[in-house]
């Protein structure tokens, strides 16, 4: 999701032989403010679908996960730079990200981006503005659509600006506007569903191989099994394997 700048690869280095000398604690960093993905519930706590699938993951995995949130804009920079060992946040699979962090296996489909405007509002998708949360593959997209981008570092923003008039449009997951749609009345969906990216898996660093195969192994197994799709349904984030 953003662009990147490379952290100390000195951390880096000593957190990935960490986990190869036996130590079992993975630091799993995510936004907390993407739901249905991630969010932070009433109790202050990281909860959504990847809360849900990362503990599955790692029990499986045999590791102790602790949770860590970070910002949006900086999340891939603080992983490089050994401040917690994976993303688990929405993040699509994209050769951009790949130059710089390894992903696992993907453990959803692509899903389905959507644009989010005005009720009764003609939108240019081509000519007009939109707004989309800051290095997403959404707001890759708007840039290379020739449509104007306006660029916000949270989701919620993106919605704001719609409503006052800063961009016609929002293109976002359609997972994360359905709720928003269903509870405002003044906003609704316009045009056609994009597929954009490759699935969201989990991103780790480069040296970090040990970990990306036991995560790897963890989704395999969850694919397998069924379990995967059902955590999918539950939290309506998009198409099952």
């Amino acid at each position: 999701m953003k662009k990147l700048i490379l952290g100390s690869s000195i951390l880096a280095f000593a957190a990935g032989m960490a986990l190869a000398d036996g130590h079992s604690v993975v630091r799993m960093g995510t936004e907390g403010a993407y739901p249905p993905y991630n969010f932070i519930n009433d109790n202050g706590e990281v909860d959504g679908f990847e809360r849900e699938l990362g503990d599955e993951l790692c029990k499986r995995a045999e590791l102790t996960c602790e949770w860590v949130t970070n910002e949006w804009d900086s999340i891939i920079p603080n992983l490089v730079s050994g401040n917690y060992d994976t993303i688990i946040a929405g993040m699509s699979i994209t050769p951009e990200r790949e130059e710089v962090l390894d992903f696992t296996q993907n453990y959803t489909q692509p899903d389905p981006s959507a644009y989010l405007a005005l009720d009764g509002a003609s939108v240019d998708f081509t000519g007009g503005v939109i707004a989309a949360q800051a290095n997403t593959i959404q707001a890759s997209y708007v840039a290379e659509s020739g449509a104007t981008l306006v660029e916000f570092a949270s989701p919620d923003e993106t919605v704001a600006a719609v409503r006052n008039g800063e961009a016609d449009a929002v293109l976002a997951d359609r997972a994360f506007l359905d709720p928003v749609a269903a509870e405002n009345a003044d906003l609704s969906f316009v045009g056609e569903d994009v597929l954009i990216g490759g699935g969201i898996g989990l991103g780790l660093r480069e040296s970090d191989g040990e970990l990306r195969a036991k995560f790897d192994a963890a989704i395999q197994s969850m694919k397998d099994d069924g379990s995967l799709n059902a955590l999918i349904v539950k939290w309506e984030v998009g198409a099952t394997f």
